[in-house]
């Protein structure tokens, strides 16, 4: 929360631990506590802290996720962890080649998805249940887990795996478990200096937590923001149109996205047998209008056709839709959303425009 109680400006995140990702550096231009890489002080506190020279770690910001996906990344090999791009990145049949084309791939992951079909190595992961270790939630709760089962098989816990391989690579680690990891992002990082395993025991704690016996912080900016005159400063931006617009040849607008009973690409709830009974088949919302003008009937196959693929899927006729558009779930490999939808990137957030892609439906 911000300021005061009921003030909240509080974003919804699309996957669990995404703050937390972000708060411990899975960000390719900040370190942890979002200090950034082309800071050379901050460098040379992480070298003395990892024990490496300074000009080890690089001034120079990273690829972002959508980046690298293209043949100017100049990336040849990638270790990929519980992300399944050959179905969730934007026009799949280019990203698809650009995997095959890689010299070295290697995936871990719960299940075998249809990005690890690509890799030279797969590693079996374990899921939340079968480790112990930390989530952080929108409203910066760190929270402690236990794991609870043992893993099936092969399966290891993400970070055993890691350290394994960073020794057998020779870069020897002194980690033993998750908790001694929380004790060094306490020591690189001011917001959380505080944290410690027993202190989130229960409920946890919400940083900044600076010190040992700091509370946690329910909301922040209560008296001042961090800004030269304390106040918030509000920027306005200008309305800019999507790249890719409907016209005569392609006149509907696809927005893609989650159904209530599955996440993501699928990978684990098409696996439950509860879950994907209720949504077992790929589906396009369409609005009923639109669906009389097409003579699409209810469960009717179509063929939905953007400026780069195509793909059959079934109608569904609802009035969740506004007319002149269409709904595609992107879960489903047998009716991917992403053979249609446009890669160009935002110039500054570098995401993909996945919710507005130009297409046409004809009865299949």
């Amino acid at each position: 929360m911000i300021g005061r109680w009921g003030a909240a400006m509080l974003p919804v995140r699309g996957q669990n631990n995404v703050q937390g990702a972000s708060d411990v550096g899975a960000i390719p231009f900040v370190y942890t506590d979002y200090q950034p890489v082309g800071d050379q002080k901050v460098r040379a506190r992480f070298a003395a802290t990892w024990g490496v020279p300074a000009d080890a770690l690089s001034l120079k910001s990273g690829l972002m996720v959508t980046e690298v996906v293209k043949p100017e990344s100049g990336v040849r090999g990638m270790y990929i962890m519980g992300e399944n791009p050959v179905l969730s990145d934007p026009d799949i049949a280019h990203a698809e080649h650009w995997f095959q084309e890689l010299e070295f791939l290697a995936v871990q992951d719960l299940f075998l998805t249809e990005t690890a079909r690509y890799a030279d190595v797969v590693l079996p992961g374990a899921s939340f249940a079968e480790k112990s270790g930390t989530f952080v939630n929108t409203e910066r709760r760190i929270q402690l887990t236990h794991k609870a089962v043992d893993s099936p098989g092969e399966a290891r816990g993400d970070l055993e795996i890691l350290m394994d391989l960073s020794n057998r690579l020779g870069l020897p680690t002194t980690f033993r478990d998750a908790e001694d990891v929380m004790r060094e992002i306490a020591r690189v990082t001011p917001s959380w200096a505080g944290v410690t395993y027993e202190r989130l025991e229960g409920g946890g704690l919400q940083y900044p937590v600076p010190t040992k016996d700091h509370p946690g912080t329910a909301f922040l900016f209560d008296r001042a923001f961090p800004t030269g005159d304390g106040r918030a400063t509000f920027v306005a931006v200008e309305y800019t149109d999507p790249v890719e617009l409907p016209d005569d040849e392609y006149p509907f607008v696809m927005n893609t996205g989650r159904q209530l009973y599955h996440w993501h690409t699928g990978t684990m709830t098409r696996r439950a047998s509860g879950l994907d009974a209720r949504e077992p088949t790929a589906i396009v919302e369409i609005h009923p209008e639109d669906a009389k003008q097409l003579h699409v009937r209810e469960g009717e196959l179509v063929r939905l056709t953007s400026r780069r693929n195509s793909m059959v899927t079934a109608a569904r006729i609802s009035d969740r839709v506004a007319r002149g558009q269409v709904f595609v779930p992107f879960h489903f490999r047998e009716a991917a959303a992403n053979l249609l939808t446009n890669p160009v990137l935002d110039p500054y957030a570098k995401m993909a425009e996945l919710k507005v892609c130009a297409v046409r439906i004809e009865r299949a």
